[in-house]
């Protein structure tokens, strides 16, 4: 077996295509079972957020893997493959070790995709596709991401997509502080979102939630108030901003609710952000005259703007990751020897008890001490020596490959000189 990534993230695919392949995290352990029992994968963790969809494996045949990802999503394999990246072994170390240090995020030295992918760890472990060697990925990742984080300026003057909803908001509203938001959901995406917009002292704030509980704990701490999902489109026409963060697998916020609210409004612009995937405000929606409708990837361009400032630090990321890739590919090395090493020593193990028997019988015979220790030695190095001594007698065109595999397994380069 051996790891693998296959995903399609902001770099490689358009959020009409990403939305397609998300996993909705209620259904995540399901489809970890179902891709490890159908298809030959030991080991399995999917990685699934706004901007990518990742899943890591330990497999010898990944191309079942990327076909299942497509079935899974009722979608053709040449409709997906455009977009997709498959990673072999060290590109796909390198890739996670990247990923957990923030360096493959939309927003660079973005913090939050560290928890997620802890959240995806742990996902898998409870589903019982978490092996050895993924477990130890991920850990090996998570303690990249630290060391990238504390020993860089990584994260220095990054731009959140909270902060760049907020700067947005400004290019429309004179001030925030006049106006009334809406989040929808209650994430930690919007948790950020809230805690930002909070800062500029809007107007009204209010959380609308699934489960109402959770919307007026966040919204105690905004000094706000929580409304159910249902509602929404009662309630649209009141607010000038809303942001919407949902696991939700259709849109909550349709093209005639929001045209009902528009003409409730007598006409006055909303703002709207939607930061989920799938999403969350359909799409038709982004083009009425009065929505100024943005979605993550109509963000890019504004987290762009702490870039340039962090480039030095991505640099010394990269030098600590390499040094990182190569340590665990030896500890995946090493660990290949394993079974071998296991083998070698249960054989010599048996052969000394064989030995051991037979010379207790001999003792017990009342047989001369010395002698039979001399015949114990003598037959317990003949037979250890057997398997080597045949093998060099009968190789033929790799004679002299074995042979000095042979002297380095004996040291028998140092031994010849220990007289000189």
């Amino acid at each position: 077996m051996a790891l693998f990534t296959l995903g399609i993230n902001h770099h490689t695919a358009p959020l009409a295509v990403r939305e397609q392949l998300a996993f909705q995290a209620d259904r995540l352990r399901l489809a970890l079972t179902d891709l490890t029992r159908s298809q030959p994968v030991r080991e399995a963790a999917i990685l699934s957020t706004c901007n990518r969809t990742e899943v890591y494996l330990n497999t010898d045949r990944p191309e079942s893997a990327t076909q299942w990802l497509a079935a899974y999503h009722r979608l053709g394999h040449r409709d997906i493959e455009p977009y997709l990246y498959a990673y072999p072994e060290r590109e796909a170390i390198r890739h996670a070790f990247r990923v957990a240090s923030g360096l493959d995020s939309m927003v660079l030295g973005e913090p939050q995709i560290l928890g997620q992918m802890k959240e995806a760890a742990r996902v898998a472990d409870e589903a019982g596709t978490l092996g050895t060697t993924l477990h130890k990925l991920f850990q090996s990742a998570f303690a990249v991401a630290k060391e990238v984080r504390s020993t860089t300026a990584i994260g220095a003057n990054s731009v959140s997509m909270a902060a760049a909803a907020v700067r947005l908001a400004e290019r429309i509203f004179e001030r925030i502080g006049d106006q009334r938001i809406l989040f929808i959901g209650a994430g930690e995406m919007v948790e950020l979102c809230a805690k930002h917009f909070y800062a500029q002292h809007p107007r009204q704030v209010v959380i609308a939630n699934r489960t109402v509980e959770r919307g007026l704990a966040l919204a105690a701490s905004l000094g706000g108030t929580a409304i159910r999902l249902e509602e929404i489109g009662e309630r649209l026409a009141q607010f000038d901003i809303v942001v919407s963060c949902t696991a939700s697998p259709l849109p909550i916020v349709g093209l005639g609710m929001v045209e009902r609210a528009i003409k409730a409004r007598r006409h006055r612009p909303v703002f709207m952000v939607d930061l989920a995937v799938p999403r969350d405000i359909e799409v038709e929606v982004g083009e009425m005259d009065d929505i100024f409708l943005y979605t993550v990837d109509d963000l890019a361009q504004v987290v762009e703007s702490g870039l340039e400032s962090r480039q030095a630090a991505v640099l010394d990321a990269e030098a600590i990751i390499a040094a990182r890739v190569d340590a665990f590919l030896h500890w995946l090395v090493t660990r290949g020897t394993v079974p071998v090493i296991r083998s070698l020593r249960d054989a010599a193990e048996r052969v000394r008890r064989h030995e051991m028997e037979h010379a207790l019988k001999r003792l017990a015979r009342g047989d001369d001490p010395a002698r039979v220790l001399a015949h114990f030695s003598h037959r317990l190095t003949n037979k250890f020596l057997h398997a080597p001594t045949q093998a060099l007698s009968q190789a033929d065109g790799d004679r002299n490959e074995l042979q000095s595999l042979v002297e380095h397994l004996f040291h028998l380069h140092s031994d010849s000189h220990l007289g000189e």
